[in-house]
Order: C-alpha cells, then sequence, then structure tokens
C-alpha cells in the first residue's frame, strides 16, 4: 500500500512540476458524414431521396489544455455550430410548391485524452456532448387554389395562399464520439497555429418541437396580397399544432396529433479546423 501511495505522490509531483496549460481556439468547416435520409424532393416526373446530416456547417471552438508531461494531456472544449442548410422537403408540382429545409444551431461540450506523437503533430479523442440549441427548420409553401376554394374566397382562377413558417426542433442528452489529428506550428515559446482534421461521431434523439413563426396570406395571380394574416401563430390551421411531442411508442388508437413517434437525426461530420494556441509558462515547482 505504501509503494502505491509512493507512486501516485511521485505522479502527482511530476505532472505538477511539468504542468503545462494552453488555450486554443479555431474555426472550421465539416461536411457530414454517416449521413441518413432526411427528406424528400418531388417533381411532376420524380421523387428522389435527400440524403445529409445537420452536422455540416460552420463550427467556432474554444480549448483548454494541460498537458502533464511532454506527451500527455487533457483537453475541454466547448464549441458553437452554425449548421448549412438540409432540405427535408421540394416539392414542384403545378399547384403546389414546398422549399422545407432544416439547419442547426447548437452549442456542444468535449472532454478528450491529448497526445503528442511529435513536437509538431498530435491527436486528441474523448467523449461529445450537446450542450443546448436547436434544429431549425424553415418552411415555405405555395398552393393554387381549386375553382371552389378561390369562389369561397372570392379570388379570381390562380390566387394561391403562401405560408412561411419556423418550426424549432429540441433533443434529448446525446453521448459522442470526437477524435482529432492535428499539426501545430510554433511561431514563439507563447504562441502556435495549427491544422486538424476533425471527427465527430453524433446522433440526437428528438423531444419536442414547437413552431416559433407563422403567416399565411391569400395572393392574385399576380402576387397582390388579397388576404393578409389569414393564419398567424396566435391563429394556426387545423391540423397544424403548435407544440409536438415525440414519444418511442403511440397506442393504435391514439388520436391526439400533437404526439408523434421520435426519430434519431444525423449529426456526425467530418472536417478541417484552423486555429491559434496560447502556452502559459510552465510551472517550475519542485
Amino acid at each position: 500500500m505504501k509503494q502505491i501511495l509512493v507512486v501516485i505522490t511521485a505522479v502527482l509531483i511530476s505532472s505538477i512540476t511539468y504542468g503545462q496549460m494552453q488555450v486554443s481556439v479555431s474555426s472550421g468547416y465539416a461536411l457530414g458524414s454517416a449521413t441518413m435520409k432526411l427528406g424528400e424532393r418531388v417533381n411532376v416526373s420524380e421523387t428522389e431521396n435527400s440524403y445529409g446530416s445537420y452536422g455540416e456547417g460552420v463550427n467556432f471552438q474554444i480549448r483548454g489544455t494541460y498537458f502533464f508531461d511532454e506527451s500527455f494531456g487533457v483537453d475541454l472544449g466547448i464549441g458553437y455550430l452554425r449548421g448549412t442548410d438540409q432540405d427535408i422537403s421540394v416539392v414542384n408540382l403545378p399547384s403546389t410548391e414546398v422549399e422545407a429545409v432544416a439547419r442547426a444551431r447548437a452549442f456542444g461540450a468535449s472532454a478528450s485524452v491529448v497526445y503528442k506523437f511529435t513536437n509538431n503533430i498530435y491527436g486528441r479523442f474523448g467523449a461529445l456532448l450537446k450542450l443546448g440549441g436547436k434544429t431549425e427548420g424553415v418552411i415555405y409553401q405555395k398552393s393554387v387554389f381549386s375553382e371552389t376554394e378561390a369562389e369561397a374566397f372570392g379570388v379570381p382562377n390562380g390566387s394561391y395562399s403562401e405560408t412561411n413558417y419556423k418550426e424549432d426542433f429540441h433533443g434529448q442528452f446525446p453521448l459522442g464520439f470526437v477524435g482529432a489529428l492535428g499539426y501545430k506550428y510554433d511561431l514563439d515559446s507563447n504562441f502556435s497555429v495549427f491544422a486538424e482534421a476533425e471527427y465527430y461521431g453524433i446522433s440526437l434523439k428528438r423531444k419536442d418541437s414547437e413552431i416559433s413563426e407563422f403567416h399565411t396570406d391569400v395572393k392574385l395571380p399576380d402576387g397582390t396580397v388579397a388576404v393578409n394574416g389569414l393564419y398567424t401563430i396566435d391563429n394556426l390551421p387545423e391540423g397544424i399544432n403548435s407544440k409536438t411531442t415525440y414519444v418511442d411508442n403511440l397506442s393504435n388508437t391514439n388520436t391526439d396529433t400533437s404526439k408523434e413517434l421520435s426519430q434519431k437525426v444525423p449529426y456526425s461530420s467530418f472536417g478541417i479546423n484552423f486555429g491559434i494556441t496560447y502556452k502559459f509558462e510552465r510551472s517550475n515547482k519542485e
């Protein structure tokens, strides 16, 4: 027992003696990996699947790293992902047009182990989790009225309704994997720049969603607004719920349209980051 305590004490002392802290800031762009079907594109001749990952986009990170010796350290980071638009529903038919996209606006954190292979090349791997944010859906829909509908609104044939709305989707607490391989170049004793290839492996299970904006107008064939605000966030059309909860099971007799079966959506990505690191003075405690 005493020998174990001596070894642990020696390791702690050596870590404190060497201990070096550094802070890094970086930005980069990631492409979706492990993509899944997110929606469909429909026209008069065919229907095409749309694949992607909400992890695609621009990211910003700040990380703190502590090295216990010349090679081994631990890393804690926080980041923000501004995802690119992913097609959820694109419809081009004579009487209907839909453009629905979704994109990530998410904050995340990581805890990793860092290992220096050389003074310039390093690797890190660890756990990734989401701290907050949302997947934002942005929807545009144009529906041309039938003759009966046009008569009911007192507008000429060719008139249509135009709807724009946003829906925010939230997920359950996820846990994923992060791994990176990088190269750094020292500018002086304190500053260095780096480039790294980084992989995120993570999926989110949907928990709920909420409509944040909703507006429907009736327009004449030339685009003139005939009825402004036919439907709004305070006056949603029948069949549209302001809030939806996602669950793992639903009764076959369920009639509550505000509940739907949950699904997992991909956030995995592979990207390149560029950044700068500041190294604090190394501890010289004896």
